[in-house]
């Protein structure tokens, strides 16, 4: 695929997603649909999800794939890393980066982009691709402002289960 073919694919992402969240605020809602749209738009992707942050560490999200690391520490794994820094990582070769947590085999390559709202984390969008060396800093920029639309069209202060018992 081209530089100017990817761009495009990421401008029709970003305005499918204006679409998708148009009048819907729930987060669930919203994070299940975005997973699933960018697995259908990224077909290279052997997962496409979120983990969220419960205020400890991260907790698997609504996702797209195989089944995935559940419990993910901060600093731990590229998930980890990202929550930490509060900064998007590209992984070119999972298998060579020292701090990879591997929960699917077929994973070759990962971007992970930081999910912020006033400041505090939310969680992470993870990505991860069966082609090595797959992303590159125009999937950073296009995944970072899918991110921006995300957080900005979701209402976060929500109780999905209630009052713990």
């Amino acid at each position: 695929m081209t530089h100017s073919e990817k761009i495009s694919l990421y401008q029709l992402l970003l305005a499918q997603l204006e679409a998708l969240l148009e009048g819907e605020s729930n987060a669930l809602a919203n994070l299940a649909n975005s997973a699933a749209l960018l697995n259908q738009a990224l077909p290279q992707s052997v997962f496409t999800g979120f983990y969220l942050y419960d205020g400890q560490e991260l907790i698997l999200g609504p996702f797209q794939g195989g089944v995935s690391c559940v419990h993910i520490a901060l600093g731990k794994g590229v998930c980890g890393e990202v929550a930490s820094k509060q900064e998007t990582m590209i992984v070119d070769d999972v298998a060579k980066h020292d701090n990879y947590i591997s929960c699917d085999s077929a994973a070759k390559s990962e971007i992970v982009v930081p999910m912020l709202k006033d400041g505090s984390l939310l969680g992470v969008l993870d990505l991860d691709s069966s082609v090595l060396a797959d992303y590159d800093q125009i999937d950073q920029e296009y995944l970072e402002k899918f991110v921006e639309i995300l957080v900005q069209k979701t209402e976060w202060n929500f109780n999905m289960f209630g009052e713990k018992a």
